[in-house]
């Protein structure tokens, strides 16, 4: 792994320790800090009390009832009939589910977009199989003055920038919606653009939908999988663990069409082999259910992004008043703060070479008592420079971390 690489993966881990460190309230990593609905946690209690067959290996490549149930609910979305046994594979999280891709279908040479911000282990996975990566970066668009919040839709590619990043050596790119840490949803128009640039290159689209069902303000996730030509392109990776507020389940899935799925299951076999039988007994039920519920009040996926508006616009009024910027999400976990304008002295000769949002995290970390993520570390260092000024908050929690977050960003700003 290079150094570069290494850097940014050590970011990582000494973020995550000097908010334990200073015993920070945590709105740095992206995980809820409350449980599971009583339902999917009811449905692992039974199968873990379903017999011996729940304890003992299942189907490698993804237990019956889960692949079922996925290939049943997602072909009613993209329209068309989906094989169980053939297009799905059940990975230990959307993180293998990833590698399985990058591993399998990225040779010694090939040129990977990767569309910025973008999750980090991104870069690493596509080197390490022996890909190239090319970056190409959502950026703000000029907005009229006095038109309100900014929003992460805002944020856009610039067709002929990334029209100029595909060549005769380009293999696949990589979208996130809602991306982390933007919560930049696709619109149709957008993922058209890149599904015809896919079509006309023969690329392979490698789509991150993790927080599929976290959509805010009338926003609507579209599968780019579901768009003409690109069925038979698309890896779509999916996270039960962000479906169902139980990350700590590690249980993902990738889908796609049997050509792509035959490599991605060779390497599964050659690394994890199988995932734990009852998790996915008690996905495939909690699926089944909100297959019924599907587009009711009942629904959890229905539940749970109302309930997380609340705390996305509570986040938004505690940094506007503590004197950052909020660019409002239009999905998924997390929310990005412009800094620009606060006013702290973060002169320190020790950090001189940071870029300032890491210099700002830290400070806020020990200083303040409040954890966050630094998000040009979402960037490849030649463009992490321009992305320096915004950092990431989860707004994924508790009222009380919340209110504690609040409190902490009231009294800065008293002192300001």
């Amino acid at each position: 792994m290079s150094r570069q690489l290494q850097a940014r993966r050590t970011a990582w881990l000494e973020f995550t320790q000097l908010a334990a460190d200073h015993r920070a309230v945590n709105l740095g990593q992206g995980f809820p800090d409350f449980s599971p609905p009583t339902f999917i946690q009811e449905a692992l209690r039974e199968a873990l009390s379903g017999g011996y067959q729940m304890h003992q290996y299942t189907r490698v490549f993804g237990h019956p009832p889960l692949v079922r149930i996925l290939a049943k609910f997602f072909g009613r979305i993209v329209g068309r009939e989906i094989d169980p046994f053939e297009d799905v594979l059940v990975t230990a999280g959307a993180y293998q589910a990833l590698f399985c891709a990058f591993q399998a279908l990225i040779e010694e040479g090939d040129e990977v977009i990767l569309v910025e911000p973008f999750f980090d282990c991104y870069q690493p996975m596509v080197e390490l199989a022996g890909g190239k990566t090319v970056h190409v970066s959502l950026r703000p668009s000029q907005k009229v003055e006095g038109s309100g919040v900014p929003s992460s839709g805002d944020w856009v590619l610039s067709p002929e920038e990334l029209a100029s990043k595909f060549n005769p050596r380009t293999k696949a790119i990589v979208i996130n919606t809602p991306n982390n840490p933007l919560g930049k949803v696709y619109k149709t128009e957008e993922l058209q653009v890149i599904a015809d640039l896919c079509v006309r290159h023969d690329v392979l689209c490698i789509s991150d939908e993790v927080y599929e069902w976290l959509t805010y303000d009338g926003n609507k996730h579209v599968k780019i999988a579901s768009l003409p030509g690109m069925w038979e392109r698309t890896v779509t990776i999916g996270s039960a663990g962000k479906t169902f507020s139980a990350t700590g389940w590690k249980l993902g899935w990738a889908i796609s069409s049997v050509h792509n799925m035959k490599n991605l299951k060779i390497i599964h076999l050659g690394s994890v082999y199988q995932c734990p039988t009852a998790t996915q007994e008690a996905v495939a039920r909690g699926f089944e259910r909100e297959y019924e519920l599907f587009g009711t009040p009942e629904s959890y996926f229905q539940q749970l992004p109302a309930m997380l508006h609340q705390k996305r616009e509570k986040l938004a009024s505690c940094l506007g008043a503590a004197g950052l910027q909020p660019v409002m999400p239009e999905g998924g976990y997390f929310m990005i703060a412009d800094i620009s304008s606060v006013k702290v002295d973060l002169s320190d000769q020790s950090t001189e070479d940071e870029p300032k949002d890491f210099t700002f995290v830290k400070w806020l970390t020990k200083e303040k008592g409040l954890a966050t993520m630094p998000v040009s570390t979402f960037y490849s260092p030649e463009h992490r420079r321009e992305f320096s000024q915004y950092v990431r908050f989860c707004f994924v929690k508790e009222d009380s971390t919340l209110n504690a977050a609040e409190d902490i960003l009231r009294k800065w700003s008293q002192t300001q």
